[in-house]
């Protein structure tokens, strides 16, 4: 079955064609990152425009790239998202699959995300534990099978990605601020600042970022004040507030798979790309025993090749839209029924 996926849930237009057969046979993937940038974060009415505009011809794109002239089925971002993002890819997709005579299905943004290292050779093997950290979601969850979720821990108030988005914005870096940030750290003293680890050293698997995003700002603040302070004392406080998410992620995993008795990791979602992340995650699990599986860094991010991957899975099970299918720009990730568990997404 070859499947057409659409993501447009929030600021990347991601369109690509998987078989699942063959694996991926084109990708596509147009970022707003310089519509956003001079506003500091996304604007979700430019957003919905410029989805518009790109949609269409990345689908002729990619189709063209793989060699198909009509898919077997068309997959689309439901949900969680802003909701003129998520229709723009809704109204694309069933209307794309209704000229061609093909099902359509709205996938869930996160599981497409927690799927992702499936597109890659090396592959976990159920059951796992993942951590999902993308801009707007901070998850652990036990996954025994495609659907079968088990909400572990989440994010009470900010995520990894907005806590390093807004420290960015303090250091006067440009948005997205997580690479920049992770960019700055590299020269940073990780020793020069004491930053806390939220909510380790309590029982639990919930995340708090808030308050280390108070401390950046009172610790910027008593360093001279933000556009005062030099190059090197950014990066020291780039590097301390950097560190303490990384170690704050990997405490929580370790609790989460000893917890759980799993000794595989599957990490996904954009901040998965930081690279101290990675590598203190691969440590901590060598210790345990244990593996830890990522995505390539290219879906990392948003992408139409994870939405591809689960979308195919879920209709070679035999699930559908209705006629009546909305977007669902909030959707817990354990709302979703099993592999085949629903003929018809609700």
């Amino acid at each position: 079955m070859r499947v057409l996926g659409l993501e447009t849930s929030c600021d990347e237009t991601g369109i690509a064609l998987y078989d699942t057969d063959c694996g991926l046979l084109a990708d596509a993937l147009y970022s707003q990152v310089k519509v956003h940038r001079e506003y500091g974060g996304v604007v979700p009415e430019l957003a919905s425009r410029d989805h518009v505009r790109k949609a269409l011809p990345l689908v002729q794109k990619v189709l063209a790239d793989g060699g198909c002239a009509r898919p077997d089925a068309v997959a689309y971002t439901a949900g969680p998202g802003l909701v003129g993002a998520l229709m723009v890819g809704a109204t694309l997709a069933r209307s794309l699959a209704l000229g061609w005579g093909v099902p359509v299905l709205g996938v869930h943004h996160m599981e497409g995300h927690l799927l992702a290292p499936m597109l890659e050779e090396e592959r976990p093997d159920y059951p796992f534990v993942a951590l999902l950290v993308s801009g707007g979601h901070t998850q652990l969850v036990r996954v025994d099978a495609i659907g079968e979720y088990k909400m572990l821990g989440e994010s009470v108030d900010d995520a990894a990605g907005e806590a390093f988005d807004k420290t960015a914005k303090m250091l006067g870096e440009p948005y997205p601020g997580g690479p920049h940030v992770a960019r700055l750290a590299e020269s940073g003293d990780v020793s020069r600042f004491d930053f806390p680890r939220p909510m380790t050293a309590k029982p639990g698997l919930d995340f708090s970022f808030s308050g280390l995003k108070t401390h950046t700002l009172t610790t910027l603040e008593a360093a001279g004040g933000r556009g005062q302070v030099d190059e090197q004392t950014r990066a020291d406080i780039a590097c301390a507030f950097q560190q303490a998410v990384v170690d704050t992620l990997v405490i929580k995993c370790r609790r989460a798979l000893e917890q759980e008795n799993l000794h595989t990791l599957v990490i996904a979602g954009g901040v998965s790309a930081n690279k101290e992340l990675r590598r203190q995650l691969k440590l901590a699990l060598e210790k345990l025993g244990g593996r830890v599986f990522y995505p390539g860094l290219r879906f990392c991010t948003d992408n139409g090749a994870m939405i591809a991957y689960a979308g195919a899975q879920r209709l070679l099970a035999g699930e559908v839209d209705g006629p009546e299918a909305p977007v669902r720009p909030r959707w817990p990730l354990d709302e979703l029924p099993p592999l085949g568990g629903a003929s018809q997404a609700a």
